[in-house]
């Protein structure tokens, strides 16, 4: 493609790669992501400022790789020293980007998603309006796919109930005019199809043996086999239209399943909707196209 797609590219795929150690949030990412863009849209923003809330959203949780597996994958419920390991998140996410040529295009959304707007948030404890717009935004969409997905300690929420608690708590935990669109959405069924999915079309699957969720690449053909993130259980796959289902084969494969595999198809479709959404002049040096990209 060119330079810039090369360097959208990377992003997301370092984002997918931190987010393939967690056993436990499969196409979380893509999730926010695309609750962003819906709510972005719902907003009626320019198709920039689209595309950047979209990016935002699935680079948000980028400082997750600084966090030990330990944590990370715990099957309980954190204490309190493990929930200060995780607030450093935000920081190590904004620090890891720092001299990516289009970190400009993600920083608020990956530094600021979990600020509040009654400034009990962190990493900056910043306030109201003081919170970019991006990062509000990303703050309920990401609170919004960790109430309505699974954990080991607990089952997803329905949409309905999740979305209550978002007007409970507008104008303290989540931002007021965002909270709003939010409910719009969810009431009008426009949230539904990415619900419990990895990617379009594709529900979340389960294992049978231990709990976590699977999310299974378009690429894994009918008869092809995927793999429990944490038990390594293997998994004959078996597409019938929409359906899909997974049958355990009883084998075992610890090194394969926890090697992490970034899914580049959906890399790739999202980088081509972020890169036409971004200004691009025809005919411009390089470095000319990236300072339109980041200004």
């Amino acid at each position: 493609m060119n330079h810039a797609t090369d360097l959208l590219r990377s992003l997301y795929t370092m984002a997918m790669m931190v987010e393939a150690r967690d056993a436990y949030t499969g196409g979380h990412l893509w999730r926010v992501s695309q609750f962003s863009r819906c709510v972005a849209e719902a907003m009626a923003l320019d198709e920039v400022s689209v595309a950047r809330i979209e990016l935002g959203g699935f680079l948000h949780d980028l400082g997750k790789v600084g966090i030990p597996d330990a944590v990370l994958n715990k099957r309980d419920r954190l204490t309190d020293e493990e929930y200060e390991v995780i607030k450093t998140h935000p920081q190590v996410g904004a620090d890891l980007l720092h001299g990516h040529p289009l970190a400009a295009l993600a920083l608020d959304a990956v530094l600021l998603h979990h600020e509040m707007p009654d400034g009990r948030g962190y990493p900056q404890g910043l306030r109201g309006a003081q919170i970019p717009l991006v990062a509000r935004i990303v703050g309920v969409t990401d609170a919004l796919d960790a109430m309505t997905s699974s954990r080991p300690y607990r089952a997803g929420m329905p949409l309905a109930r999740a979305l209550a608690i978002i007007e409970d708590n507008m104008g303290s935990q989540f931002d007021a005019e965002v909270g709003r669109v939010v409910l719009q959405l969810g009431q009008s069924g426009v949230l539904e199809h990415i619900v419990g999915h990895s990617e379009a079309g594709i529900p979340l699957q389960a294992c049978g043996l231990c709990g976590p969720i699977i999310a299974v690449p378009r690429r894994v053909a009918d008869g092809g086999e995927i793999y429990c993130p944490s038990c390594t259980m293997t998994y004959a796959v078996s597409r019938r239209g929409v359906a899909l289902t997974l049958a355990a084969t009883g084998i075992t494969a610890p090194v394969v399943a926890r090697q992490p595999v970034p899914d580049t198809d959906l890399i790739d479709d999202m980088v081509r909707a972020a890169y036409r959404a971004l200004p691009q002049p025809p005919a411009v040096p390089k470095r000319g196209l990236l300072a339109r990209l980041l200004g």
